[in-house]
């Protein structure tokens, strides 16, 4: 219900709002599409991956490239992001998967780092340090996204979309089988499941997620540079999901607007933003390790029911 009316009051927000919150809450709105596919990993499957902006980033460079050197459509780059992105998943993953913990981390973060080099250097196609700009914004439903409530409209499609793939996904039983890997996976894999293989599976569609949400950065900021890909963009991702609640799925969305508008308000009046932030979201782990929405949800209200979350189902036997 209580999500039901966030997605309502987004809807409804733009006639209160000046051009500057919306083109704010729209970058909230794609940035959330890549907390939530990040949460897939961590919240969901239980693996923690400091390279999630690597897939990010091959999303918006494959607009960037396919617009600029071969004049293709915007949305044909976006599928092509997507693609890639997974494609780029399934044989990064192919290796971390076989690990965990610490050495799963450093891995996706050495991965994503090798990615960066790449398009630093690569300045033929990625024009390295300078970026790479978006020859034209397409057009969405026949509608002209250089308007700004187009394009928020657009964000908001595409992350009512996802959210509800994602959940649906979550409380199917290929996503109770992700629950179970997070829960125990020792487990699942004594009751005959191949572990493995699914971790690289919800590494894939939650590094494809990633490359949509470049894409459409890509779109509405009309230029990507190497820096999207650098090890410190998926630091702030994983903040993003932290602070919204890691494994509630419309947390890391809630955590990625409250980063970006402390991220904005508070670099505003001061330049040591950075120290504050870090400061504010040490508290946020040490007082509230559910994050923003994990402890809103503790909160008793009438019409919500004791276990009302997925992942508090059991995984009881094979499905």
């Amino acid at each position: 219900m209580a999500v039901a009316g966030l997605l309502i009051a987004l809807g409804l927000i733009t006639p209160y709002t000046n051009s500057f919150l919306i083109l704010l809450i729209t970058r909230a709105l794609v940035l959330a599409i890549l907390a939530m596919s990040l949460d897939l990993l961590l919240g969901f499957t239980g693996l923690m991956s400091l390279g999630h902006a690597a897939f990010f980033g091959l999303g918006a460079y494959a607009v960037a490239v396919m617009g600029t050197m071969f004049g293709i459509n915007a949305w044909v780059g976006v599928a092509a992001g997507i693609a890639l992105a997974a494609l780029a998943a399934g044989l990064i993953g192919w290796f971390c998967v076989r690990t965990g913990g610490v050495t799963f981390l450093m891995l996706t973060l050495a991965f994503s780092q090798l990615v960066f080099t790449v398009a630093l250097k690569w300045r033929d196609v990625t024009g390295g340090s300078d970026g790479l700009a978006v020859a034209e914004k397409p057009d969405f439903l026949g509608f002209d996204l250089s308007n700004s409530l187009v394009m928020y409209y657009m964000a908001l499609a595409f992350f009512v979309l996802i959210f509800a793939g994602l959940r649906r996904l979550i409380n199917a039983p290929l996503g109770r089988i992700f629950v179970g890997i997070r829960e125990n996976e020792q487990r699942m894999m004594a009751v005959g499941y191949p572990t493995k293989t699914y971790k690289l599976l919800s590494f894939t569609i939650s590094a494809a997620i990633a490359g949509l949400s470049g894409g459409l950065y890509a779109i509405f900021n009309g230029f990507i540079s190497a820096d999207a890909l650098y090890w410190t963009a998926s630091g702030d991702v994983l903040i993003m999901t932290m602070l919204g609640g890691a494994g509630t799925l419309i947390g890391p969305a809630i955590g990625a607007g409250v980063f970006l508008l402390m991220k904005n308000v508070v670099s505003s009046y001061s330049e040591h933003w950075l120290a504050i932030i870090g400061g504010i979201f040490i508290c946020c782990v040490l007082f509230f390790p559910g994050g923003i929405w994990g402890t809103l949800r503790q909160i008793p209200l009438p019409w919500r029911k004791s276990k009302e979350q997925v992942t508090d189902k059991p995984i009881l036997s094979k499905q």
